[in-house]
């Protein structure tokens, strides 16, 4: 008889993005502050409450003294929207976003991206790769570089490089007036442009990111 063979789960290509901790973190601390579970407040909203998200949000701002985040994750969540908090759930997300991004018109973007991907990976062992719906941020310690598919030809890798002099190839985003994190970008149009400039920059902006 032959031996029964176990499947395994292929590993994920990504990593669950940092802000899951916090997530979990106030999901803990619901029932503590309001009374109630994420759970009691869905069972809770679905009998008591009116019909619709927005209804839903401003009565249980109004009526049961929520805060806006708290009555907007379980209004989102009474209707089938927004993050349940599980890893596995955003981890299946994750593959499904970049699949969406890489898609249509966009697909010939794809090994570029992978090639990024692998860089990005290439730069140390506590790299982490958190995809979101329009792009694929690189973490260290916070976001040290971003993948984002701009136009069907282009892909930007953006870098968190501060106040730092940089070549003219790197285009400066306004990010560091605007406080964000992503302060210049490279276009990356074909496989070659993957060169040992932009090899030096994205390590630049992960040794930044200490």
């Amino acid at each position: 008889m032959p031996a029964t063979q176990k499947s395994h789960k292929p590993a994920t290509t990504y990593d669950v993005h940092p802000s899951l901790a916090m997530f979990q973190r106030t999901l803990e601390s619901l029932k503590e502050k309001s009374g109630r579970s994420l759970e009691e407040w869905l069972k809770f909203v679905e009998k008591e409450g009116p019909s619709t998200e927005k209804e839903r949000r401003e009565w249980l701002k109004a009526k049961h003294g929520l805060g806006t985040n708290y009555a907007w994750w379980i209004a989102e969540r009474s209707v089938g929207k927004g993050e349940d908090g599980n890893p596995e759930t955003y981890l299946q997300q994750a593959e499904e976003h970049v699949e969406k991004m890489y898609s249509g018109a966009k697909e010939n973007l794809r090994p570029i991206y992978e090639e990024l991907l692998a860089l990005g990976r290439s730069m140390g062992k506590d790299v982490k790769v958190c995809p979101c719906q329009t792009m694929v941020p690189f973490y260290r310690n916070h976001v040290f570089a971003q993948v984002k598919p701009t136009t069907r030809t282009r892909i930007n890798l953006g870098l968190a490089l501060k106040d730092t002099k940089t070549p003219k190839r790197l285009i400066d985003t306004g990010g560091l007036a605007k406080k964000d994190r992503i302060t210049h970008r490279i276009e990356i149009t074909s496989l070659k442009d993957i060169d040992a400039e932009v090899k030096k920059w994205l390590k630049t902006a992960y040794e930044m990111d200490k």
